[in-house]
């Protein structure tokens, strides 16, 4: 086996650069899809319903990236086909998506939805799945490159460009508020302020994923599979180009590695359904949650999401939601310090859960900076841990890239549950501010769940 040499500290970072773009349109998604459909028409135990798909489309994407691109070789390299396409699809759908209600779609509905909300449906199915396309690859590719020593600091800088973009994104909306953009309109139409957040943040994720396309330069087969030490399957040419190492035409099908996979992938697993089921209710309610505590928003009233109140609380839910993002880079420097992965994983998302529960008894828009900051704790740790521990048991797998992608569904299902049941939950503890205290509780049952973990 070669010598698995470093990276300068510039590769490392153009190898995540383009992270930064897609994660300014994830920032997008997340804080703004709910406003979004609210504005469209839809009502509080709808919004749950539309958060089903994103989740959904990433675990059906990112193991079928996993796979598919474990045994892609050609001029373009093994992730960055996928990378590209997935970045073109995004931008396309982020041009279209904040449009929906500018359209003059029929006033008619269609099983419960207006026509502008299933083109916003549509929309974000497309969006999702693109994201998840481009999101994977920056993964693996920190996988394929980066040897064990530097593998930490790689997965840290992808960290810090991921929090990076995702404070973009959040205050973007904000952002071009000040600047004058409206950040009203016309029932059902979204403001110019989001638009216009979705115009740019889509020019800079096809720039900054160009740059990482055009900056990197994957491995051909025969130099993966000295690097990794694994076997080639196939012959040799002279110039290495036609080898498959690792998974080749005969390699195991997605459901079989399921069975095989290790236990660490299950136990992590359980502490991924009640951390990412608090999440989907954080980007789902936070709104609603934050309109009626803190703007006096009657949630419950017809026409709440027309009203100055809730568009004013929905620029600031980018506000925290950034003010989160800060909490998770501050965390990330201290992560380290821990001992012990586990205690360091309990801690997390235990400060986390009490920053949920306190958001319920907030009335001072500002004060929510501190339960935010507390949030931004449990992304940390759910950001960096899982795929630490998952990592650690695969040392040495051909099939680095399918659990990787098959790893996503820990973080699909759970807001799919949560999602589907969101309509009944928010009527048995009766309002979005105390749905955030019910996602404090599912950190507090994650935090539990960490004893389960077997680590190497």
């Amino acid at each position: 086996m070669s010598s698995k040499r470093d990276l300068t500290f510039r590769q490392l970072v153009d190898l995540s650069f383009g992270f930064f773009g897609v994660q300014i349109a994830y920032a997008l998604q997340s804080a703004n899809i709910s406003r979004i459909f609210a504005t469209l028409g839809a009502d509080p135990h709808q919004l749950s319903f539309f958060w089903i798909l994103p989740p959904l489309m990433g675990m059906i994407v990112q193991p079928l990236v996993g796979k598919y691109s474990d045994r892609t070789w050609n001029r373009m390299g093994r992730r960055k086909p996928y990378l590209i396409v997935g970045a073109i699809i995004a931008v396309a759908v982020m041009l279209l998506l904040p449009n929906a209600g500018s359209f003059n779609f029929p006033a008619r509905l269609f099983l419960g939805l207006n026509m502008a909300m299933w083109f916003g449906l549509f929309s974000l199915i497309f969006l999702d799945t693109s994201i998840n396309m481009a999101m994977q690859p920056f993964k693996m590719m920190v996988g394929d490159m980066v040897n064990e020593k530097q593998k930490t600091q790689a997965y840290s800088i992808q960290s810090f460009l991921c929090n990076a973009g995702s404070l973009v994104g959040y205050l973007f909306p904000i952002f071009f508020t000040w600047i004058g953009l409206a950040n009203a309109a016309p029932e059902g139409v979204i403001p110019p302020s989001v638009v216009w957040s979705f115009y740019i943040g889509a020019a800079i994720l096809i720039l900054c994923v160009v740059y990482t396309f055009a900056r990197v330069k994957e491995m051909p087969p025969k130099e993966y599979a000295e690097f990794h030490g694994i076997e080639i399957a196939g012959q040799a040419g002279n110039d290495g180009k036609n080898v498959t190492p690792g998974p080749d035409r005969a390699s195991e099908g997605l459901v079989k590695l399921l069975f095989k996979a290790p236990g660490t992938f299950w136990t992590v697993g359980l502490v991924q359904f009640f951390s990412w089921s608090a999440f989907l209710y954080m980007w789902t309610y936070s709104n609603g949650a934050i309109a009626a505590n803190c703007w006096g928003v009657d949630m419950a009233s017809a026409g709440a999401a027309a009203t100055e109140g809730f568009q004013a609380a929905g620029n600031w839910v980018g506000v925290v939601f950034a003010v989160q993002a800060v909490g998770s880079l501050v965390w990330a420097a201290i992560l380290p310090r821990f001992r012990s992965i586990k205690l360091s994983y309990v801690v997390s998302l235990l400060l986390g859960a009490v920053g949920f529960a306190s958001i319920m008894f907030v009335h001072n828009q500002w004060v929510l900076f501190g339960s935010y900051f507390l949030i931004g704790f449990a992304w940390a740790a759910m950001l960096a841990l899982p795929f630490t521990l998952l990592t650690n048991a695969l040392e040495g797998s051909p099939y680095m890239g399918s659990y990787l992608g098959l790893f996503n569904c820990t973080i699909c299902l759970p807001q799919i549950v949560a999602a589907a049941t969101g309509g009944a939950v928010i009527s048995l503890v009766g309002s979005q501010p105390a749905m955030l205290l019910t996602a404090g509780v599912f950190l507090v049952l994650g935090a539990l769940s960490v004893h389960f973990i077997k680590t190497k």
